[in-house]
């Protein structure tokens, strides 16, 4: 595990739909979606560009609690968190 502990992100692909997940490490999963067969099928069609969004959560079941919460959100709504993770982020 990371020394952050579990991650929810949201990474945008190349045709700007956003994909949420959770992982111990950004790094790592980034390079599964990107090269791996054990990427996320979501981005067979369309490449991810970006991490957009990423919050530490306290555990595994908080995580995916997390993952959840944001997946149900329309997508108006993840735009704005996305925004204000943005501003918030030096």
């Amino acid at each position: 595990m990371s020394e952050l502990g579990w991650l929810v992100y949201m990474i945008e692909n190349e045709r700007g739909a956003l994909y949420t997940g959770i992982t111990t490490s950004m790094r790592r999963r980034l390079r599964e979606h990107t090269s791996d067969s054990r990427g996320a099928s979501f981005f067979r069609f369309a490449r991810p560009s970006r991490v957009v969004y990423a919050e530490v959560a306290r555990d595994r079941s908080g995580a995916l609690r997390r993952e959840a919460e944001l997946k149900r959100l329309r997508r108006a709504d993840k735009l704005a968190l996305v925004a204000a993770h943005a501003a918030a982020t030096p």
